[in-house]
């Protein structure tokens, strides 16, 4: 638990300071999620392990109320930064937009997106409360009512299309998720309208542009927009690099085949792993979803891997051609065959 409370709540702390003095602290903390990252994931090899599958850890719970309540504190210092209410320069601000926005998706992602899985109802609002904050929380409701339904099938948004490049994808999964999520909480919260969780969204959204406009103007609603948009891009990457060109089998009966371990992307790279609160190990999340993040599985030769970390992979499907041209043949072979050849890791 040490590594995964130190490597996912130091980029926490280096925005903070980035916000509060600039200068080498923006550079540290784009540095840390980018370069830093990287480099421990190739220098330092470690051997898979994995937890006891039915171990409880409420240390993890633990951990996420505490980067959830961080969240809140950097993002509010990042968007006056930024905003430039910090006396930041102008390369200090960029910097520091460029960090907040890749924290902001590549932790408060991760945080939220545990904790809306979460059985207690605190915990479940306050991930919903993350997304909200980045004007992104129809995500939630689409994630829980229709990515977790439909994954890997055409019913969901959030799972990329064979040989569908990223640009494509964020413009149809962005809305398409919206409308899903909108239709499926319209569906739970008929005749309770007052409950219906877009209300939260859409309000609690319009409530953070207004603060943000009452505490540092138009600059103010600016920043929240390109911070918040930056987050996005990356929770967007995510999906799409973790789900790409997987495709559930439909049955004779005309019913998909139950979600499996062959329909989600992994990888095993330790840090990004740990920074990223084990999001890497996607396909046993979505066989069991309620299972805490210390504890997921990865399992190699019954999971698609990707050929490099997790966050390397979001960089290269920036780049469609290069994107397919490395995962189109690794896809076509785990929609052929539930499975990989012996040789095709490396391939």
């Amino acid at each position: 638990m040490f590594l995964f409370a130190l490597a996912a709540s130091l980029p926490l702390v280096l925005v903070a300071l980035a916000a509060l003095w600039g200068g080498v602290w923006g550079w540290l903390a784009v540095g840390y999620v980018t370069v830093f990252v990287f480099c421990l994931d190739r220098l330092k090899a470690r051997g898979m392990v994995n937890a006891d599958p039915q171990a409880e850890f409420p240390g993890g719970d633990r951990l996420l109320v505490v980067l959830g309540a961080g969240h809140f504190v950097v993002l509010a210092l990042a968007v006056r930064g930024v905003a430039g209410a910090g006396g930041l320069d102008l390369a200090g601000r960029v910097l520091l937009a460029v960090a907040a926005g890749l924290v902001a998706g590549q932790i408060g992602h991760p945080v939220a997106h545990e904790l809306i899985h979460r059985g207690a109802r605190a915990k479940r609002r306050l991930g919903r409360l993350i997304y909200t904050s980045l004007l992104f929380g129809h995500h939630a409701s689409a994630h829980l009512h229709v990515h977790h339904v439909h994954v890997a099938t055409a019913d969901d948004p959030s799972s990329a299309r064979p040989g569908e490049g990223f640009y494509r994808y964020a413009l149809r999964a962005w809305g398409g998720a919206f409308r899903a999520g909108l239709d499926a909480e319209t569906r739970r919260h008929r005749g309770a309208v007052w409950r219906h969780p877009y209300a939260l969204y859409l309000g609690g959204a319009a409530a953070m542009l207004a603060g943000a406009a009452v505490f540092w103007g138009w600059q103010g609603v600016v920043s929240l927009g390109v911070i918040a948009g930056y987050a996005q891009v990356q929770i967007l990457l995510s999906d799409y690099v973790q789900h790409y060109g997987l495709r559930r089998i439909r049955r004779a009966d005309g019913r998909m085949e139950p979600v499996g371990p062959a329909h989600s992307w992994n990888a095993p790279h330790w840090y990004s792993s740990a920074m990223t609160l084990n999001a890497p190990r996607h396909s046993d999340h979505h066989v069991t979803p309620s299972r805490p993040f210390p504890a997921l599985q990865l399992a190699p030769d019954a999971m698609p891997i990707l050929p490099h970390s997790l966050p390397v992979c979001a960089v290269v499907a920036l780049v469609p051609p290069l994107w397919r041209r490395m995962m189109d043949r690794r896809a076509a072979r785990w929609r052929e065959t539930g499975g990989v050849a012996a040789g095709d890791l490396a391939s």
